[in-house]
């Protein structure tokens, strides 16, 4: 079915709900790849538990504990659907409601004795509920990126 440019799939997603972010963090791409795509690596900078089994039909699964200036404590995390080192990582996750999972597609590219982080984030239901999570990942990955920028370039960690 099509309206206004979207295709809608079966359950009424519109497939071309979707969000992008590209950084040049000064890391080689391998260091890049173990701190988005390992538990030890998220933790260092980003979640509290997290893990990962970094391959096609693994699971990732975050997990925040009073994080960030409203002390949010929650729990995500999905399939993990490609895992190429140091170059490609895709999973799923579920930012709005759990019966559908959103894809997650990170790209990393060596350029200039560091790597460009490209993430893509698509498959958000056009729904009012959708739409305020596209919103949400949108910002929160955006900050997800500085936060990783920081640890890999300066060891901070929020």
């Amino acid at each position: 079915m099509e309206q206004s440019g979207y295709t809608q799939n079966a359950k009424g997603f519109q497939e071309n709900l979707e969000l992008h972010h590209s950084t040049l963090i000064h890391a080689q791409p391998e260091r890049v790849y173990d701190a988005l795509t390992t538990s030890n690596g998220l933790d260092a900078w980003f979640t509290s538990g997290a893990s990962v089994n970094a391959y096609p039909g693994g699971e990732i699964h975050f997990r925040w504990v009073n994080w960030g200036p409203d002390h949010i404590s929650t729990e995500d995390g999905g399939l993990v659907l490609k895992a190429i080192p140091p170059e490609h990582f895709v999973f799923q996750w579920h930012p709005d409601l759990p019966e559908y999972a959103t894809t997650v597609e990170i790209n990393l590219v060596p350029k200039d004795g560091g790597t460009i982080v490209s993430l893509r984030e698509f498959g958000f239901a056009h729904t009012a509920s959708g739409i305020a999570a596209l919103a949400n990942c949108a910002s929160g990955w955006g900050e997800a990126l500085t936060l990783l920028k920081f640890y890999l370039e300066h060891g901070l960690r929020y």
